[in-house]
């Protein structure tokens, strides 16, 4: 009796454990997804005004969302369905406990210092160029679609991979870690509204790989030579050579570098 009483409580402690690993998986991978991030804010809506109209008495908005609650689901399917399937296909290709090491300081810096020689080369002679660096979500399906090259990092290797008359230079670099796992790299292109309509193929691939995933694009302007940065969903455009440095190191120090400089600066503020 009082073995059935503990397998039980352990199996409810499994239970509650997996359903809270599950949730946050979901929640984890729809953080990095932009669009999936405004449908699941726009549901959250929903559901509070639903909630404010039922303690309010608001009887002709309560029926109304009624009525979308019921439909909402599938209407958001039909509507979003390539968001959707974005998601799932994330969901797969992200890594439980993560495939690549954690680089070291010297090793993070030697990688921007690598990338930035490049880019500057790139800008300085107008040839266009696309890297894009992996962070948690996978981008293996990218990479088996492309040329592999599985190369140390070095800025020579990305300049001859971009220089005009090389059969892969039209694609994106991806950066596994601090090696270069592949080049040729096709990404989606967004269909961003607020994406100057003057930028080329090369901007959207950028910002469209990192609407569905936490990649870093970093984009050389072959017309102009402007270098720019996609990051969480967002475009910046035109950066100097030393604000595309100073935002990749920012971006590629670890979780938790991160989560204790915060700290730091919430006791400096307390004190």
């Amino acid at each position: 009796m009082i073995v059935d009483n503990i397998l039980d409580i352990l199996r409810n402690i499994l239970d509650v454990l997996l359903v809270w690993f599950l949730f946050y998986y979901i929640l984890k991978n729809i953080k990095s997804n932009v669009k999936m991030t405004l449908i699941f804010k726009g549901v959250l809506i929903v559901i509070i005004l639903k909630l404010l109209s039922y303690w309010l008495k608001l009887n002709t908005l309560g029926l109304i969302l009624e009525y979308v609650i019921m439909y909402g689901p599938l209407a958001i399917i039909v509507i979003f369905q390539p968001e959707i399937r974005s998601v799932l296909e994330q969901l797969g290709r992200s890594q439980l406990l993560g495939r690549h090491k954690t680089l070291s300081v010297d090793e993070r810096e030697k990688m921007v210092y690598e990338i930035i020689n490049a880019v500057g080369y790139l800008r300085k002679s107008r040839i266009g160029g696309l890297i894009v660096i992996e962070r948690d979500v996978s981008l293996l399906d990218y990479i088996n679609k492309a040329k592999p090259l599985y190369a140390d990092l070095s800025s020579e290797l990305l300049i001859s991979i971009f220089f005009p008359n090389n059969p892969l230079h039209d694609g994106a670099v991806i950066i596994q870690g601090n090696r270069i796992s592949c080049a040729g790299a096709v990404f989606p292109t967004s269909n961003s509204i607020s994406l100057n309509k003057r930028l080329g193929t090369r901007h959207r691939a950028a910002l469209g790989i990192a609407e569905e995933s936490d990649a870093i694009s970093i984009v050389v302007s072959e017309e102009t030579g402007r270098v720019s940065i996609c990051v969480k969903g967002e475009l910046f455009y035109n950066l100097s050579l030393d604000d595309a440095r100073m935002m990749l190191i920012d971006e590629l120090k670890p979780k938790q570098d991160v989560e204790v400089a915060l700290e730091d600066d919430d006791y400096e503020e307390i004190n």
